[in-house]
Protein backbone atom coordinates (compact mmCIF):
# COMPACT_ATOMS: atom_id res chain seq x y z
CA UNK A 1 0.00 0.00 0.00
CA UNK A 2 1.52 3.53 -0.69
CA UNK A 3 1.82 5.82 1.86
CA UNK A 4 0.29 8.65 -0.14
CA UNK A 5 -2.71 6.63 -1.59
CA UNK A 6 -3.53 6.40 2.28
CA UNK A 7 -2.73 9.94 2.89
CA UNK A 8 -4.92 10.56 0.16
CA UNK A 9 -7.74 8.51 1.48
CA UNK A 10 -7.43 9.81 4.87
CA UNK A 11 -7.74 13.38 3.29
CA UNK A 12 -11.02 12.91 2.35
CA UNK A 13 -12.70 11.70 5.55
CA UNK A 14 -15.20 14.09 7.51
CA UNK A 15 -16.68 13.30 11.13
CA UNK A 16 -20.37 14.29 9.48
CA UNK A 17 -22.59 13.92 10.46
CA UNK A 18 -20.55 13.97 13.91
CA UNK A 19 -19.25 17.59 15.23
CA UNK A 20 -16.58 18.88 12.94
CA UNK A 21 -13.85 21.07 14.49
CA UNK A 22 -10.58 21.90 12.74
CA UNK A 23 -9.01 19.87 15.37
CA UNK A 24 -11.14 17.13 15.08
CA UNK A 25 -10.13 14.86 12.66
CA UNK A 26 -11.49 11.81 11.66
CA UNK A 27 -8.53 9.31 11.72
CA UNK A 28 -5.67 8.91 14.18
CA UNK A 29 -2.22 7.25 13.85
CA UNK A 30 -3.77 4.12 15.46
CA UNK A 31 -5.98 3.55 12.32
CA UNK A 32 -2.89 3.89 10.40
CA UNK A 33 -0.72 1.64 12.53
CA UNK A 34 -3.62 -1.11 12.30
CA UNK A 35 -3.87 -1.33 8.47
CA UNK A 36 -0.14 -1.56 8.51
CA UNK A 37 0.08 -4.73 10.84
CA UNK A 38 -2.55 -6.25 8.70
CA UNK A 39 -0.84 -5.51 5.70
CA UNK A 40 2.54 -6.97 7.08
CA UNK A 41 0.84 -9.80 8.39
CA UNK A 42 -0.73 -10.88 5.15
CA UNK A 43 2.26 -10.08 3.60
CA UNK A 44 4.30 -12.49 5.75
CA UNK A 45 1.76 -15.34 4.85
CA UNK A 46 0.55 -15.58 8.52
CA UNK A 47 -3.40 -14.57 7.55
CA UNK A 48 -4.74 -17.14 4.85
CA UNK A 49 -5.63 -15.55 1.42
CA UNK A 50 -9.47 -13.83 1.59
CA UNK A 51 -8.87 -14.31 5.02
CA UNK A 52 -13.15 -13.22 6.83
CA UNK A 53 -12.19 -9.49 8.34
CA UNK A 54 -14.45 -8.17 10.43
CA UNK A 55 -13.85 -3.99 11.94
CA UNK A 56 -14.68 -3.17 15.54
CA UNK A 57 -15.05 0.49 16.87
CA UNK A 58 -14.06 1.91 13.22
CA UNK A 59 -15.65 5.51 14.04
CA UNK A 60 -15.76 7.41 10.76
CA UNK A 61 -14.39 4.31 8.25
CA UNK A 62 -10.87 5.04 8.47
CA UNK A 63 -10.17 1.23 9.00
CA UNK A 64 -13.02 -0.05 6.76
CA UNK A 65 -11.88 2.06 3.58
CA UNK A 66 -7.98 1.72 4.81
CA UNK A 67 -8.60 -2.20 4.15
CA UNK A 68 -10.50 -1.44 0.95
CA UNK A 69 -7.87 0.35 -0.69
CA UNK A 70 -5.53 -1.97 -0.20
CA UNK A 71 -8.19 -4.60 -1.72
CA UNK A 72 -10.07 -6.39 1.36
CA UNK A 73 -14.14 -6.75 0.47
CA UNK A 74 -13.24 -5.62 -3.26
CA UNK A 75 -16.94 -5.01 -4.08
CA UNK A 76 -17.41 -8.65 -2.71
CA UNK A 77 -15.96 -10.07 -6.05
CA UNK A 78 -14.78 -12.97 -4.71
CA UNK A 79 -17.72 -13.99 -2.55
CA UNK A 80 -19.35 -13.50 1.04
CA UNK A 81 -16.33 -14.21 2.64
CA UNK A 82 -14.39 -11.20 0.72
CA UNK A 83 -16.44 -8.62 2.69
CA UNK A 84 -16.03 -6.75 5.38
CA UNK A 85 -18.06 -6.95 8.40
CA UNK A 86 -18.00 -3.57 10.29
CA UNK A 87 -19.98 -3.00 14.19
CA UNK A 88 -20.03 0.56 14.48
CA UNK A 89 -21.37 1.36 17.84
CA UNK A 90 -22.92 4.79 16.92
CA UNK A 91 -25.14 6.01 14.71
CA UNK A 92 -23.03 8.98 13.48
CA UNK A 93 -20.43 6.41 12.72
CA UNK A 94 -22.28 4.54 10.56
CA UNK A 95 -23.54 7.09 8.37
CA UNK A 96 -19.67 9.19 8.38
CA UNK A 97 -18.84 5.79 7.42
CA UNK A 98 -21.16 5.42 4.26
CA UNK A 99 -20.52 9.27 3.60
CA UNK A 100 -17.23 8.49 3.33
CA UNK A 101 -17.05 5.71 1.53
CA UNK A 102 -19.16 7.50 -1.56
CA UNK A 103 -16.72 10.39 -1.07
CA UNK A 104 -13.31 8.03 -1.72
CA UNK A 105 -15.31 5.84 -4.47
CA UNK A 106 -14.69 2.74 -2.42
CA UNK A 107 -18.65 2.15 -1.83
CA UNK A 108 -19.67 -1.24 -1.73
CA UNK A 109 -17.48 -4.02 -0.04
CA UNK A 110 -18.24 -3.77 3.37
CA UNK A 111 -21.62 -4.52 5.60
CA UNK A 112 -22.46 -2.97 8.72
CA UNK A 113 -24.29 -5.14 11.35
CA UNK A 114 -24.38 -5.92 14.94
CA UNK A 115 -21.52 -7.06 17.09
CA UNK A 116 -21.82 -10.88 17.45
CA UNK A 117 -23.11 -11.22 13.57
CA UNK A 118 -20.01 -8.84 12.41
CA UNK A 119 -17.63 -10.86 14.00
CA UNK A 120 -19.27 -14.27 13.29
CA UNK A 121 -16.60 -16.52 11.95
CA UNK A 122 -13.98 -13.99 11.19
CA UNK A 123 -10.71 -14.84 11.03
CA UNK A 124 -8.95 -11.47 11.54
CA UNK A 125 -10.85 -8.32 13.19
CA UNK A 126 -9.42 -5.37 13.51
CA UNK A 127 -10.66 -3.16 16.64
CA UNK A 128 -9.87 0.61 17.83
CA UNK A 129 -9.77 0.08 21.80
CA UNK A 130 -12.15 1.28 23.82
CA UNK A 131 -11.80 3.13 26.70
CA UNK A 132 -14.30 1.46 28.67
CA UNK A 133 -13.07 -1.98 29.98
CA UNK A 134 -16.97 -2.79 29.97
CA UNK A 135 -17.24 -2.25 26.80
CA UNK A 136 -13.96 -4.24 25.56
CA UNK A 137 -15.14 -7.44 27.88
CA UNK A 138 -18.23 -7.69 25.61
CA UNK A 139 -16.44 -7.47 22.55
CA UNK A 140 -13.69 -10.06 23.46
CA UNK A 141 -16.67 -12.34 25.12
CA UNK A 142 -18.52 -12.25 21.65
CA UNK A 143 -15.55 -12.37 19.36
CA UNK A 144 -14.34 -15.29 21.65
CA UNK A 145 -17.81 -16.57 21.34
CA UNK A 146 -18.53 -16.39 17.98
CA UNK A 147 -15.47 -15.88 15.68
CA UNK A 148 -13.47 -18.47 13.68
CA UNK A 149 -11.45 -20.42 16.25
CA UNK A 150 -8.16 -19.46 15.16
CA UNK A 151 -8.82 -15.55 15.01
CA UNK A 152 -6.46 -13.15 14.94
CA UNK A 153 -7.22 -9.89 16.86
CA UNK A 154 -5.31 -6.86 16.31
CA UNK A 155 -6.08 -4.22 19.14
CA UNK A 156 -4.82 -0.68 18.90
CA UNK A 157 -5.14 2.41 20.61
CA UNK A 158 -3.50 5.41 22.00
CA UNK A 159 -0.66 4.57 24.59
CA UNK A 160 -2.06 7.41 27.03
CA UNK A 161 -5.52 5.67 27.08
CA UNK A 162 -4.53 2.16 27.32
CA UNK A 163 -4.09 0.35 30.07
CA UNK A 164 -2.99 -3.03 31.97
CA UNK A 165 -6.51 -3.97 32.24
CA UNK A 166 -6.98 -3.90 28.89
CA UNK A 167 -4.92 -6.89 28.57
CA UNK A 168 -6.37 -8.26 32.09
CA UNK A 169 -9.50 -8.51 30.62
CA UNK A 170 -8.37 -9.47 26.45
CA UNK A 171 -6.72 -12.08 28.73
CA UNK A 172 -9.46 -13.79 30.41
CA UNK A 173 -10.85 -14.82 26.74
CA UNK A 174 -7.59 -15.23 24.87
CA UNK A 175 -4.30 -17.47 25.47
CA UNK A 176 -2.03 -15.11 23.97
CA UNK A 177 -2.23 -11.09 24.54
CA UNK A 178 1.09 -9.33 22.70
CA UNK A 179 2.34 -5.93 23.11
CA UNK A 180 3.81 -4.69 19.80
CA UNK A 181 6.35 -1.87 19.38
CA UNK A 182 4.65 1.63 19.37
CA UNK A 183 4.53 4.27 16.80
CA UNK A 184 3.35 7.73 17.15
CA UNK A 185 2.31 7.13 20.44
CA UNK A 186 -0.01 4.31 19.35
CA UNK A 187 0.44 0.32 19.87
CA UNK A 188 -1.20 -2.50 18.82
CA UNK A 189 -1.92 -5.68 20.94
CA UNK A 190 -1.45 -8.79 18.97
CA UNK A 191 -4.13 -11.49 20.15
CA UNK A 192 -4.66 -15.15 19.38
CA UNK A 193 -6.17 -18.35 20.99
CA UNK A 194 -9.61 -17.73 21.91
CA UNK A 195 -10.60 -19.56 25.12
CA UNK A 196 -13.91 -21.47 24.64
CA UNK A 197 -16.99 -19.76 26.21
CA UNK A 198 -19.41 -21.27 28.44
CA UNK A 199 -22.47 -19.95 29.75
CA UNK A 200 -24.07 -17.24 29.32
CA UNK A 201 -22.65 -13.68 27.46
CA UNK A 202 -21.78 -10.77 30.22
CA UNK A 203 -23.89 -8.88 29.08
CA UNK A 204 -26.77 -6.73 29.88
CA UNK A 205 -25.88 -6.43 33.05
CA UNK A 206 -28.76 -4.92 35.66
CA UNK A 207 -28.80 -3.33 39.25
CA UNK A 208 -31.39 -3.24 41.32
CA UNK A 209 -31.38 0.66 42.84
CA UNK A 210 -33.93 0.73 45.77
CA UNK A 211 -33.62 4.36 46.72
CA UNK A 212 -35.03 5.36 42.72
CA UNK A 213 -37.18 1.75 42.81
CA UNK A 214 -36.34 1.12 39.39
CA UNK A 215 -33.38 -1.55 38.60
CA UNK A 216 -30.83 -0.15 35.80
CA UNK A 217 -30.16 -2.63 32.68
CA UNK A 218 -26.37 -2.23 31.03
CA UNK A 219 -24.67 -3.15 27.56
CA UNK A 220 -20.63 -2.89 28.27
CA UNK A 221 -20.51 0.08 26.30
CA UNK A 222 -23.06 1.88 27.90
CA UNK A 223 -22.00 5.55 29.98
CA UNK A 224 -21.92 4.71 33.98
CA UNK A 225 -23.07 1.09 33.58
CA UNK A 226 -25.91 0.28 35.82
CA UNK A 227 -24.57 3.01 37.84
CA UNK A 228 -26.41 6.97 38.16
CA UNK A 229 -23.85 9.40 36.65
CA UNK A 230 -24.19 12.58 39.17
CA UNK A 231 -25.70 14.55 36.68
CA UNK A 232 -28.78 12.40 36.13
CA UNK A 233 -29.14 11.70 39.48
CA UNK A 234 -29.34 15.52 40.50
CA UNK A 235 -31.89 16.10 37.66
CA UNK A 236 -34.06 13.41 39.20
CA UNK A 237 -34.42 15.49 42.17
CA UNK A 238 -36.88 17.71 40.18
CA UNK A 239 -39.05 15.34 39.13
CA UNK A 240 -42.21 16.07 41.07
CA UNK A 241 -41.43 19.97 39.31
CA UNK A 242 -41.82 18.16 36.12
CA UNK A 243 -44.97 18.76 33.59
CA UNK A 244 -47.76 16.38 32.91
CA UNK A 245 -47.31 16.04 28.93
CA UNK A 246 -48.57 13.62 26.40
CA UNK A 247 -45.39 13.05 24.93
CA UNK A 248 -41.80 13.48 26.33
CA UNK A 249 -38.14 12.62 25.32
CA UNK A 250 -35.30 11.41 27.08
CA UNK A 251 -32.30 12.69 24.57
CA UNK A 252 -29.29 11.01 24.69
CA UNK A 253 -30.98 8.62 27.05
CA UNK A 254 -27.99 6.33 27.93
CA UNK A 255 -29.48 3.33 29.71
CA UNK A 256 -32.60 4.98 30.05
CA UNK A 257 -33.09 6.04 33.63
CA UNK A 258 -35.08 9.35 33.29
CA UNK A 259 -37.30 7.85 30.42
CA UNK A 260 -38.16 4.68 33.54
CA UNK A 261 -38.41 7.54 35.89
CA UNK A 262 -40.63 10.19 34.59
CA UNK A 263 -42.81 7.44 32.58
CA UNK A 264 -43.29 5.58 35.95
CA UNK A 265 -44.58 8.76 37.34
CA UNK A 266 -46.80 9.99 34.52
CA UNK A 267 -48.13 6.17 33.30
CA UNK A 268 -50.35 8.13 30.76
CA UNK A 269 -47.41 9.52 28.87
CA UNK A 270 -45.44 8.23 25.95
CA UNK A 271 -41.78 8.35 26.16
CA UNK A 272 -39.19 8.10 23.47
CA UNK A 273 -35.95 7.24 24.63
CA UNK A 274 -33.41 8.40 22.30
CA UNK A 275 -29.50 8.07 21.89
CA UNK A 276 -27.43 7.74 18.89
CA UNK A 277 -25.27 4.29 20.83
CA UNK A 278 -26.96 1.40 19.75
CA UNK A 279 -25.45 0.08 23.45
CA UNK A 280 -27.52 2.67 25.09
CA UNK A 281 -30.59 2.03 23.40
CA UNK A 282 -30.47 -1.33 23.99
CA UNK A 283 -29.82 -0.69 27.97
CA UNK A 284 -32.90 2.03 27.80
CA UNK A 285 -35.45 -1.09 25.99
CA UNK A 286 -33.86 -3.74 28.91
CA UNK A 287 -34.27 -1.08 31.53
CA UNK A 288 -38.03 0.04 30.72
CA UNK A 289 -38.73 -3.91 30.49
CA UNK A 290 -36.89 -4.43 33.63
CA UNK A 291 -39.47 -2.31 35.46
CA UNK A 292 -42.60 -3.11 33.35
CA UNK A 293 -42.59 -0.22 31.08
CA UNK A 294 -41.71 -1.40 27.99
CA UNK A 295 -45.37 -0.85 26.49
CA UNK A 296 -45.50 2.95 27.25
CA UNK A 297 -41.56 3.92 26.12
CA UNK A 298 -40.41 3.61 22.60
CA UNK A 299 -36.51 3.27 22.46
CA UNK A 300 -34.80 4.86 19.32
CA UNK A 301 -31.62 4.92 18.17
CA UNK A 302 -31.30 8.11 15.87
CA UNK A 303 -28.86 11.17 15.76
CA UNK A 304 -30.69 14.02 17.79
CA UNK A 305 -33.93 13.40 16.80
CA UNK A 306 -33.22 13.42 12.83
CA UNK A 307 -36.23 11.04 12.47
CA UNK A 308 -38.72 12.59 15.06
CA UNK A 309 -41.33 15.12 13.39
CA UNK A 310 -41.05 19.32 14.12
CA UNK A 311 -43.01 19.81 17.89
CA UNK A 312 -44.21 16.55 18.76
CA UNK A 313 -43.00 16.41 22.30
CA UNK A 314 -44.17 18.62 25.21
CA UNK A 315 -41.50 17.69 27.26
CA UNK A 316 -37.73 16.93 26.55
CA UNK A 317 -35.47 15.89 29.06
CA UNK A 318 -31.69 16.37 28.73
CA UNK A 319 -27.87 15.44 30.25
CA UNK A 320 -25.83 16.52 27.15
CA UNK A 321 -22.47 14.75 27.09
CA UNK A 322 -19.38 16.96 27.37
CA UNK A 323 -16.86 15.16 25.55
CA UNK A 324 -16.28 13.76 22.16
CA UNK A 325 -13.62 10.95 22.22
CA UNK A 326 -11.08 11.90 24.37
CA UNK A 327 -11.72 16.08 24.15
CA UNK A 328 -13.46 18.23 25.92
CA UNK A 329 -16.26 20.14 23.96
CA UNK A 330 -19.10 21.21 24.13
CA UNK A 331 -20.29 20.46 20.21
CA UNK A 332 -22.08 17.47 20.75
CA UNK A 333 -24.15 19.43 24.03
CA UNK A 334 -25.28 22.36 21.42
CA UNK A 335 -26.13 19.94 18.98
CA UNK A 336 -28.36 18.14 21.39
CA UNK A 337 -30.13 21.68 22.48
CA UNK A 338 -30.39 23.11 18.65
CA UNK A 339 -32.28 19.34 18.44
CA UNK A 340 -34.67 20.00 21.44
CA UNK A 341 -35.42 22.85 20.18
CA UNK A 342 -37.09 21.33 17.03
CA UNK A 343 -39.29 18.56 18.45
CA UNK A 344 -40.94 20.55 20.99
CA UNK A 345 -44.40 22.13 20.65
CA UNK A 346 -44.48 25.94 21.32
CA UNK A 347 -44.89 26.15 25.48
CA UNK A 348 -42.91 22.74 25.75
CA UNK A 349 -40.03 22.45 28.13
CA UNK A 350 -36.56 21.65 27.99
CA UNK A 351 -34.90 20.74 31.33
CA UNK A 352 -31.19 20.34 31.09
CA UNK A 353 -28.89 19.26 33.77
CA UNK A 354 -25.02 20.26 32.80
CA UNK A 355 -21.69 21.11 34.39
CA UNK A 356 -22.08 24.45 35.47
CA UNK A 357 -18.86 25.84 33.83
CA UNK A 358 -19.79 25.02 30.02
CA UNK A 359 -22.05 27.85 30.40
CA UNK A 360 -24.99 26.51 28.66
CA UNK A 361 -27.11 28.83 29.40
CA UNK A 362 -26.82 31.73 26.76
CA UNK A 363 -28.09 28.77 24.08
CA UNK A 364 -30.67 27.42 25.20
CA UNK A 365 -32.01 31.18 25.75
CA UNK A 366 -30.90 31.67 22.16
CA UNK A 367 -32.20 28.58 20.62
CA UNK A 368 -35.36 27.42 22.82
CA UNK A 369 -36.65 30.50 24.33
CA UNK A 370 -36.56 31.88 27.79
CA UNK A 371 -34.52 29.88 30.46
CA UNK A 372 -34.50 29.97 34.59
CA UNK A 373 -32.18 28.41 36.52
CA UNK A 374 -34.18 25.69 38.58
CA UNK A 375 -31.59 24.48 40.97
CA UNK A 376 -27.95 24.41 41.74
CA UNK A 377 -25.40 21.78 43.47
CA UNK A 378 -21.36 22.80 43.84
CA UNK A 379 -20.88 20.75 40.33
CA UNK A 380 -24.06 20.82 38.64
CA UNK A 381 -26.82 23.31 37.06
CA UNK A 382 -30.63 22.27 36.30
CA UNK A 383 -32.69 24.38 33.91
CA UNK A 384 -35.91 24.67 32.66
CA UNK A 385 -36.51 26.71 29.09
CA UNK A 386 -39.91 26.91 27.23
CA UNK A 387 -39.78 26.58 23.68
CA UNK A 388 -41.65 29.81 22.17
CA UNK A 389 -43.30 30.36 18.73
CA UNK A 390 -41.25 32.50 16.70
CA UNK A 391 -43.41 35.47 15.22
CA UNK A 392 -44.93 35.34 11.96
CA UNK A 393 -42.10 35.54 9.18
CA UNK A 394 -39.44 35.27 11.55
CA UNK A 395 -35.94 33.37 10.32
CA UNK A 396 -34.86 30.67 12.56
CA UNK A 397 -32.62 31.10 14.83
CA UNK A 398 -29.30 30.23 13.62
CA UNK A 399 -27.01 27.20 14.75
CA UNK A 400 -24.46 27.79 17.68
CA UNK A 401 -21.43 27.23 16.05
CA UNK A 402 -19.45 24.25 17.49
CA UNK A 403 -16.50 25.80 19.66
CA UNK A 404 -12.89 24.28 19.30
CA UNK A 405 -12.09 21.30 21.57
CA UNK A 406 -9.83 21.42 24.17
CA UNK A 407 -6.50 19.86 22.81
CA UNK A 408 -4.73 17.64 25.26
CA UNK A 409 -0.91 18.73 25.08
CA UNK A 410 0.29 15.90 22.54
CA UNK A 411 -2.73 15.63 20.52
CA UNK A 412 -2.86 14.22 17.09
CA UNK A 413 -5.54 13.78 14.83
CA UNK A 414 -8.05 11.56 16.95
Amino acid sequence: MAEEDLDSLFSLLRRAPDVEAPNLQAWDATDRLLLDTAAALRASGDLAPGVRTAVVGDRYGALTLGLRLTGWGRDGAAGADSIIRVHEDLVTGERALRRNAEAAGLTGGFEQLPLHDAVRDAGLVLLQLPRSLAELEEIADAVARYAAPGVTVLAGGRIKHMSLGMNTVLERYFRHVQPQLARQKSRVLLVRGAKAVDGAAPFPVAERHAGLGLTVCARGAAFAGTGLDIGTRFLLDFLPELPDVAHAVDLGCGTGVLAAAYARSHPRARVTATDRSAAAVDSARATARANGLDEQIETLQDDAVSSLPDGCAGLVLLNPPFHLGAAVHAGAGLKLIEAAARVLAPGGELWTVFNSHLQYRPALQRMVGPTREAGRNRKFTVTVSVRQEPPRGAAQAPSAAAPAAAAEPDAEPA
